[in-house]
C-alpha cells in the first residue's frame, strides 16, 4: 500500500463516500448562495446594502437561536433523522426563493423569513455532524474523515464564489439559488442511504435534556476552556480582521482583488492542512488542535504591522494550515471522549459558544477601530491571541489530556 493510499484508506467506507459527496455538493451550493443571495437583494426595488446586512443578520440569529435545539433532538431523535429534516427545511427555502426571484415577484420580507428558515436548517444540521461521523468509520480514522470534511468547506468557499459570479453574469440570481436548492436535495438523497439510529426513550423534557447537556459540557475543564477560548478568538482577532482587512486592502494592498486572493490563500492553506492530517492519528490531539490556533495571529499581525501583500497573502496561507489542523482535531476529540447519547448537545454548546460573540465583534470592529485605530485594534487581537493559547496549554486538564493512552481510553465512551 502506497503512502497516497494509506493516507485516504478512510474513503474505503462506502457509507462515509456517500456522506462526504453530500456534504460537499451542500457546501458548494452554500458558497455559491451568499453570492446569489447578495446580488439578489440589491437589485430588488426595495432592496440595498441595508437590507443586505438584515437578511444576513436573520439567517445568523437563527442559526444561534436553534443550535441547542438541534443538539437535543439529535441525541434524541438521532443524528440522521434530524439532519434530513434540516437539509429539507434548506432545500425548501431556497427553491421558495429561487421561485419568486424567476418570477421577478421577490420582496424584502419573503427573502428575510426564507433567510430565518434557511438558517434554522443550518442550526439544526450542525450539532448533527459531530454525532453522525462516529458511526461512519473506525474510531482510528476519525481524524482523516474530519480532515477531508475539512477540506471540502474551504474548497466550496473558494469555487462556489467564483462559479456563482460567473452564473449570475451569465443568467441571474435565481439560476444560483436554485443551484443551491439542489444541492441541499443531494445532500438529503445521500443522508437517507445511511443507517438511522435508534430513538432514544423519551427523556426529562427539552429543559431538561439542555440542562444535562450544559452539565456534561461545564464538568469538562478541557472542553469549556477551549469552546471559550476560540469564541474570544472569533470576538477579538477574527472579527476585526474581516472587517478592517477589506478596508486596509483598499487603501494600500491594491483593493478588491488583493484581498480576495488573501482569502483565496487562506482556504487554499486550509485544503493542505487537512491533506497533511489524511492517514495520521495523534494521541495528543487536544494539545495540537490549539497550538494551532495561533495560526490565525499571523496574517493578522502581518496586516497590523504593514507588510506587503505577498506577505499577508503566505501569512493567511500559514493560518489556512493551522485552522485546519485545530479545527479537525478539536472535532476529532469531541467525537471520540464525549458519550454518544450527549454528543449532539455538547456540539451545539460548543459551536453556540464558538460563534455567539462573533456578530457582536463584527458589528464593533469599525466603531472601535475608528476611536484607537485600525492596526492597534489588530494588534491587540493579535496579543491576545498569543497570550491565550499559551494560557489554554497551561491548563492541566488542556495539557494532560491524551498523555497517555490510559487515561485518553478512561474518558473516551461510545
Amino acid at each position: 500500500m502506497t503512502l497516497g493510499t494509506q493516507r485516504l484508506r478512510v474513503l474505503r467506507h462506502a457509507r462515509f463516500r456517500r456522506f462526504l459527496l453530500g456534504q460537499t455538493t451542500s457546501l458548494l451550493g452554500s458558497g455559491m448562495n451568499t453570492i446569489a443571495t447578495t446580488f439578489a437583494v440589491l437589485r430588488l426595488p426595495d432592496g440595498g446594502v441595508n437590507a443586505v446586512g438584515g437578511v444576513m443578520a436573520a439567517r445568523i440569529l437563527a442559526v444561534l437561536v436553534v443550535l441547542l435545539l438541534g443538539g437535543v433532538f439529535t441525541d434524541r431523535l438521532g443524528a440522521r433523522t434530524v439532519m434530513l429534516a434540516a437539509d429539507g427545511l434548506r432545500f425548501g427555502s431556497q427553491a421558495v426563493l429561487a421561485l419568486l426571484l424567476l418570477t421577478g415577484s421577490a420582496r424584502i420580507w419573503e427573502v428575510v423569513v426564507l433567510a430565518v428558515l434557511l438558517g434554522v436548517g443550518e442550526g439544526g444540521f450542525m450539532p448533527g455532524l459531530s454525532a453522525l461521523v462516529p458511526g461512519l468509520v473506525p474510531e482510528e480514522e476519525l481524524a482523516s474523515a474530519n480532515a477531508l470534511l475539512g477540506m471540502a468547506r474551504p474548497v466550496a468557499s473558494i469555487v462556489g464564489p467564483g462559479l456563482a459570479g460567473v452564473l449570475v453574469a451569465v443568467f441571474d440570481a435565481g439560476t444560483v439559488v436554485a443551484v443551491d436548492a439542489v444541492s441541499y436535495g443531494v445532500s438529503v438523497v445521500a443522508l437517507v442511504g445511511l443507517p438511522g439510529a435508534r430513538a432514544q426513550a423519551p427523556g426529562p423534557g427539552l429543559f431538561g435534556g439542555l440542562g444535562r447537556g450544559w452539565r456534561e459540557f461545564t464538568s469538562r475543564t478541557w472542553l469549556w476552556v477551549t469552546t471559550l477560548h476560540i469564541g474570544l478568538f472569533n470576538f477579538l482577532l477574527w472579527a476585526p480582521f474581516l472587517v478592517l482587512g477589506p478596508s486596509i486592502a483598499e487603501q494600500r494592498l491594491g483593493g478588491a482583488r488583493a484581498w480576495g486572493s488573501v482569502l483565496a490563500l487562506e482556504g487554499v492553506g486550509a485544503i493542505v492542512g487537512g491533506a497533511l492530517l489524511l492517514g495520521r492519528n495523534p494521541r495528543r490531539g487536544l494539545t495540537w488542535s490549539v497550538a494551532a490556533s495561533a495560526g490565525w495571529a499571523v496574517p493578522v499581525a502581518a496586516l497590523a504591522m504593514g507588510l506587503p501583500l505577498t506577505w499577508v497573502a503566505g501569512a493567511a496561507f500559514f493560518a489556512g494550515i493551522g485552522a485546519a489542523v485545530c479545527t479537525t482535531l478539536a472535532a476529532t476529540v469531541i467525537q471520540r471522549d464525549i458519550p454518544a447519547e450527549v454528543r449532539g448537545r455538547i456540539s451545539a454548546f460548543d459551536s453556540l459558544g464558538a460563534f455567539a460573540l462573533g456578530p457582536l465583534g463584527l458589528a464593533l470592529a469599525g466603531p472601535v477601530s475608528g476611536v484607537v485605530g485600525a492596526e492597534r485594534l489588530l494588534g491587540f487581537g493579535v496579543l491576545w491571541q498569543v497570550t491565550a493559547v499559551g494560557v489554554v496549554l497551561w491548563v492541566p486538564s488542556v495539557r494532560r489530556h491524551g498523555a497517555t493512552p490510559r487515561a485518553e481510553k478512561r474518558v473516551a465512551v461510545h
